[in-house]
């Protein structure tokens, strides 16, 4: 597991993530929400991915590692009132950015990687092109895969959206998660050292 030690010593920052995250962003407090996921196999329920295929994470064999998020916002398209000071809210661009400029990791170590929100599909599809996304993204708009996992919800302008966490899998069983998350950039890094430590 040499590689991922390298990577986690050496951390680089990708340019259009430094800076972007406000020295003001409030920081989300643990409230418990997630402990009940420690070791529990994901429901079997298939989402649309931006690439246009249905995707069972339940399914998927090997190490995978899942990060949940609220929503990104849309050029052209208001985010809702107040969405900065919500604890836990905002910081998803440069959270994916993070996992985009280090996918070349995952990869080489043979771990899936894949991001979900109850977001459409062409809300995802759109973020995934003005990102360049090496991974795909997974729509939970019905709200199945979140509330068969009991996610942790805020509600913001009418909308109920997944709070932000992260979920090392396993044959589809939940070895590890990752809540709350602050800074969302620096997530990526707290899981490659997780896997360089347990993934055998």
């Amino acid at each position: 597991m040499a590689f991922w030690k390298i990577t986690v010593q050496n951390i680089q920052f990708p340019p259009d993530v430094l800076g972007s995250i406000p020295e003001d962003l409030p920081i989300p407090l643990n409230d418990g929400a997630c402990e009940h996921l420690d070791n529990m196999l994901l429901p079997d329920i298939s989402l649309w991915s931006t690439d246009d295929q249905k995707i069972n994470l339940s399914h998927l064999s090997g190490w995978n590692v899942i990060f949940c998020y609220s929503m990104t916002g849309r050029p052209g398209f208001a985010i809702p009132e107040g969405w900065i000071q919500i604890p836990g809210a905002a910081g998803y661009t440069p959270q994916v950015c993070s996992y985009r400029e280090n996918h070349i990791a995952f990869k080489h170590n043979g771990i899936g990687v894949y991001g979900i929100s109850v977001q459409t599909p062409e809300a995802q599809k759109e973020a995934t092109n003005r990102l360049g996304l090496p991974f795909p993204l997974l729509s939970d708009a019905d709200h199945y895969f979140s509330s068969a996992l009991k996610l942790p919800l805020l509600e913001v302008g009418g909308l109920k959206l997944i709070k932000r966490l992260t979920f090392i899998l396993k044959d589809g069983v939940i070895k590890k998660c990752f809540y709350p998350l602050f800074p969302p950039d620096k997530n990526v890094f707290e899981v490659m050292a997780w896997l360089s430590e347990n993934q055998a």
